[in-house]
């Protein structure tokens, strides 16, 4: 009994042994693979980086690849990329990246440059910038390097000027050299900038958040040019930037038919990177 016991064990490890075997297919970082088709998990953000992945997503699926798109609610965008929990995030910019990257460690590359979100100043009181009061009260993102856009923009629309040999893309209120016009400049966490501006005779935050809240990216009081250094990019492991399935996310992301959906559907409030 014990020896026909000890046989039928071993054929039944056996058995599991060779479905598991047979049964499994090894897949790079979070990608997952079923009959021939690839699933992308993608972090991104709501407005426009979701919209856009919803319009190439027929296309890719065309191509085997199924995109499932999941929307930032934290901060934890880069950290859940560099771990494997999603394949590819799309919500930041070049510097942002390298900041994150300079202080987390993570081993993380941009894969391709999508579009520009010009950061810019709006008011919920006043129509122009001539209209603001002596000691208007404007907020300003909190975090580096956003922080370091609004006051550039505030230089070159005559409101401040910056201590000279600023390092590249980082700046707070206290490398402001001169005042030319008094205003006084709040720094908020950039969630609560939208929420708060009735409270402010202006403030300073990104197209996505405006186009996000509903409110006309185009009422903007002045904002960055096409020229923006700050592209919001494609980021993955670095490791996975020439998988196949990523690169054609990019060629998707970066086609001619993209570029003409964000002029028609955003007029202007993002611009093309490619």
């Amino acid at each position: 009994m014990k020896k026909g016991f000890i046989f039928i064990a071993m054929l039944l490890l056996t058995a599991a042994f060779l479905l598991n075997g047979c049964g499994s297919k090894e897949t790079s970082g979070n990608t997952e693979n079923s009959g021939g088709r690839v699933t992308l998990k993608v972090l991104a953000d709501q407005v426009p980086h979701a919209e856009l992945l919803e319009f190439v997503k027929p296309k890719l699926a065309q191509q085997g690849i199924d995109l499932k798109i999941t929307i930032l609610q934290n901060d934890h965008g880069n950290e859940d990329t560099d771990n494997g929990e999603f394949d590819v995030n799309f919500f930041q910019h070049q510097p942002y990246l390298d900041s994150v990257k300079k202080e987390k460690g993570y081993d993380l590359a941009n894969v391709g440059n999508i579009h520009v979100e010009p950061i810019g100043l709006y008011s919920a009181k006043y129509k122009n910038k001539e209209e603001f009061p002596a000691n208007a009260v404007i907020g300003i993102p909190n975090d580096v390097t956003n922080e370091y856009r609004a006051l550039k923009i505030l230089e070159a629309n005559g409101f401040i000027v910056l201590r000279p040999g600023l390092e590249s893309h980082a700046a707070t209120v206290k490398d402001i050299a001169q005042y030319v016009k008094p205003v006084i400049l709040k720094e908020i966490d950039s969630a609560q900038l939208i929420r708060l501006k009735e409270d402010l005779d202006g403030y300073i935050t990104n197209t996505n958040k405006i186009l996000e809240a509903g409110i006309d990216a185009n009422t903007a009081l002045f904002r960055e040019g096409k020229d923006s250094p700050y592209a919001n990019i494609l980021v993955t492991k670095s490791s996975r930037v020439n998988e196949p399935a990523i690169v054609a996310l990019k060629n998707a992301l970066q086609a001619d038919e993209v570029k003409k959906f964000i002029a028609e559907k955003y007029k202007g409030a993002v611009i093309p990177a490619f």
